[in-house]
């Protein structure tokens, strides 16, 4: 990844977009103050309204945010990566261990994406992470905003996926090539698959496919048959799968997620299977039309509750979780239909912003990809374009979605 010349004119880019978006945060935060979502004084703790002198980010996907795409974590599950950064007016700097530090310089090349130098810290002694970021800041950790670590007095964390929802152009092109090779990867695995093979097996050849082209799959669920059937998760565990096998996939690299799910039968779909996930592609339809740049996410899941209505499940999408923005997360926030009291239910959907909803209902009907919200309605395909798209995949004849969604692949046919 850091020997491409073209992946690093882009996490250049990210990295730079994303600082103006925090110096301009911090400098409204000093100079307008007030209250609401879009000032720092929000998220003060104790709403003490002392503005942030800085920021340090400190998780994974912030970290990736700030740096345009930094190495990958070490320890892809921790909450708190060994890589953290500092913005300040005055400047901005990367703290890291002595383990990782020689490798940080030679292959990121901190200050061509815009950070002064990396503090080295030993990796035995976790607290001197913040002492570090504070004495580069050359203020108290108190008066430095984070995206929620204890260690500092300003938990800015739904600011900051309020900055980062509207990808930047670099953003957009690293998703888009995520979006087309976990698609390609998830696909290959079933094509390949023979009815009667091991779940493990589907999943080991999805994951090795993924890791080729440098992503990872934080979320991976395969299974089929009865415990597709049974199961909304219907995790791999060794089971053989001979009629309908599933895939599903959050891919992950350079910090940036893209979410899709896969169906493949043994022959014929069932009829009845046909019908339900029919029902399934309605409700996406429903949400997915409501994704319009000027609407709310409060709008889109009252158009996402309402589908189920239609479809004959009133309140059906209790029964799982229905996705929403994707990006630096495997979902950005979550909320459900109804839920008006938290923040984002009136936060306006913007162009730029990716979306990965993901209805579903009992009996084993999924529907699950990640779009881009474009500017404006485009005569082929609407105010939304797919990114978890790669040839050789069916399509399906009857959708009214252009391009046609994902189809489930029959095998043998």
């Amino acid at each position: 990844m850091f020997g491409s010349t073209e992946h690093k004119a882009r996490s250049v880019a990210r990295a730079e977009s994303a600082r103006q978006r925090v110096l301009a945060w911090l400098a409204d935060g000093r100079t307008a103050g007030g209250s609401g979502g879009s000032s720092p004084r929000a998220s003060t703790a104790g709403g003490s309204g002392v503005s942030p002198a800085g920021l340090v980010v400190t998780g994974p996907g912030a970290v990736a945010w700030v740096t345009g795409g930094i190495a990958p974590p070490v320890d892809r599950a921790a909450s708190v990566d060994l890589v953290w950064a500092i913005i300040t007016a005055a400047g901005s700097w990367l703290v890291t261990t002595n383990v990782e530090a020689a490798r940080i310089r030679a292959e990121y090349d901190p200050a061509r994406h815009g950070f002064a130098g990396v503090a080295e810290v030993p990796w035995h002694t976790p607290e001197a992470f913040a002492c570090a970021a504070a004495d580069l800041a050359g203020v108290p950790t108190g008066q430095l905003a984070s995206d929620g670590h204890q260690a500092f007095g300003i938990d800015a964390s739904d600011h900051l996926i309020a900055l980062r929802l509207a990808l930047s152009a670099s953003e957009v092109d690293d998703l888009t090539d995520l979006g087309r090779d976990a698609a390609h990867a998830v696909q290959s695995a079933l094509a390949q698959w023979q009815p009667g093979e091991r779940d493990l097996d589907i999943q080991a050849r999805c994951a090795a496919l993924i890791e080729s082209v440098g992503a990872d799959a934080p979320v991976m669920i395969v299974g089929g048959d009865d415990r597709l059937r049974a199961y909304r998760h219907p995790m791999a565990v060794g089971a053989p799968v001979r009629e309908l096998a599933m895939v599903v996939v959050v891919a992950r690299r350079a910090g940036l997620h893209v979410a899709l799910t896969r169906f493949a039968a043994a022959g014929r779909v069932d009829p009845a299977y046909a019908a339900l996930r029919g029902k399934v592609l309605a409700i996406e339809d429903a949400v997915l039309d409501a994704c319009v740049p000027g609407a709310s996410y409060g709008q889109a899941l009252d158009a996402l509750s309402a589908g189920y209505a239609a479809s004959g499940a009133v309140d059906g999408w209790k029964g799982h979780y229905q996705g929403g923005p994707v990006g630096y997360a495997q979902r950005e926030f979550e909320i459900a239909p109804g839920q008006a009291e938290s923040r984002w239910y009136a936060q306006p959907i913007a162009p730029a912003h990716a979306i990965a909803w993901n209805p579903s209902l009992p009996g084993g009907a999924k529907a699950e990809d990640t779009y881009l919200v474009t500017g404006g309605p485009d005569p082929g395909t609407g105010p939304l374009s797919r990114l978890t798209d790669a040839p050789g995949w069916p399509q399906e004849t009857t959708d009214s979605r252009r391009p046609q969604r994902p189809a489930v692949l029959e095998v043998g046919t």
